[in-house]
């Protein structure tokens, strides 16, 4: 459900191990390439999860790839249907809703995951594996901070899909329930209070500067200079296009003109209609007095994740390229990781989403939901933690 990005990394992973039989996508451009590329008969190939979940069961399992705010419905109608689910993150738009999904899975004795592909990753896993390990001693506290990056802000937060909290969720959640759940699993703490502040700043109509246009083709006379230029981007450099829907024998350059020309992705950032963050920090206390700092910033030409953790006998820190443990004692040298070959996603996040999707296909052969590494359940804190930080944030404002 839901042919985009994703789904196609996941839908083509272990040709041995399952076969696609059906696809649902409201989009007939992404649909038609969807079904091609995985063979599935034109019968199967649905515009809409409900026509879908009306016929009779016809599979094993279901892909949850939807937008955000089609993740609740689809997903409690396929269990009842008695599919096995893979969800996308985040799980749903309230905590009830997750909570929902979670008993409902109980109930029915589903395998039910969530696609937190960051656990199986080569870098977090040994991450996990130090903090484990207890030689540094009692973990005091955590800085996190989570790079979007400038490129990844206006594409997906200001002009595109998450860009709107009533449409997705909070960007908390959409963006960094990915960080908050690897705090939690990283930690194996539950956290008792948060506290946070941030707001949408910059990208107002208020900041727009003068001589802007509302879109960036039309006659913008500072799009030349802008950081933020649409047509730099996305025409000039050809970046971020995976949301624009070029067919195989289309013409590239004139689709992507008329897509800024029309679409969203070619709207000024300072004349969206965006209403989430573009900058936050978070503070939260942890079981045991672990204290954990954590920023996402928006406002950085970086991306990813920079993470330390502080022990009373040493530390480890890391930047998913490489990873350090350094002790106290100076009789003992650092150690050093080198993860650099499995950095971004071009390579499927490291081996990351193989080893995902292949974990959910042996739970769903063996019916053994809890052996799933990303079981449904597994999310429920830094879910609860998202909604939560939220709520402080919005106390403050």
């Amino acid at each position: 459900m839901g042919a985009g990005n994703r789904m196609h990394v996941y839908a083509r992973l272990h040709p041995q191990e399952m076969r696609v039989v059906a696809v649902v996508e409201p989009n007939r451009v992404r649909r038609e390439q969807f079904a091609t590329v995985c063979g599935v008969s034109e019968e199967n190939c649905f515009e809409s999860w409900e026509i879908f979940l009306r016929k009779e069961k016809m599979a094993d399992a279901v892909f949850i790839c939807t937008p955000d705010d089609m993740h609740y419905r689809p997903a409690m109608l396929a269990l009842e249907r008695g599919y096995d689910v893979l969800l996308e993150k985040p799980v749903a738009q309230t905590y009830q809703q997750c909570l929902d999904i979670v008993r409902k899975a109980r109930e029915l004795n589903r395998v039910a995951g969530v696609c937190h592909v960051l656990r199986y990753h080569p870098y977090f896993k040994k991450f996990r594996e130090v903090v484990a390990d207890k030689t540094l001693g009692e973990l005091i506290t955590v800085n996190h901070v989570e790079s979007v990056g400038i490129e990844r802000m206006t594409h997906s937060f200001v002009r595109g899909l998450w860009r709107k909290e009533s449409e997705t969720n909070p960007m908390i959640l959409s963006k960094a329930c990915h960080d908050l759940d690897l705090l939690v699993w990283l930690t194996g703490r539950k956290c008792l209070r948060v506290s946070s502040y941030g707001s949408l700043k910059w990208f107002r109509a208020e900041h727009a500067p003068v001589g802007s246009a509302l879109r960036c083709t039309d006659g913008c006379a500072v799009e030349r200079e802008c950081p933020y230029s649409a047509v730099e981007l996305y025409y000039r450099r050809k970046r971020w296009l995976r949301h624009f829907d070029i067919p195989e024998d289309g013409k590239e350059d004139e689709i992507i003109w008329e897509e800024l020309k029309t679409g969203p992705y070619g709207r000024c950032v300072y004349h969206c209609d965006n209403d989430v963050v573009d900058h936050q920090v978070v503070s939260m206390l942890l079981e045991d007095e672990v204290t954990v700092n954590f920023s996402m910033d928006a406002f950085t030409r970086d991306s990813g994740r920079r993470t330390h953790f502080m022990f009373s006998q040493g530390e480890v820190f890391g930047d998913e390229r490489t990873l350090t443990v350094r002790h106290f004692h100076s009789d003992r040298e650092d150690e050093v990781y080198d993860f650099s070959e499995f950095y971004g996603e071009c390579n499927y996040h490291g081996g990351a989403d193989l080893d995902m999707v292949r974990d959910f296909l042996s739970a769903v052969r063996t019916r053994q939901p809890e052996a799933l590494l990303t079981r449904i359940d597994s999310s429920l804190e830094s879910h609860r933690i998202a909604f939560e930080i939220e709520k402080e944030r919005k106390g403050r404002l």
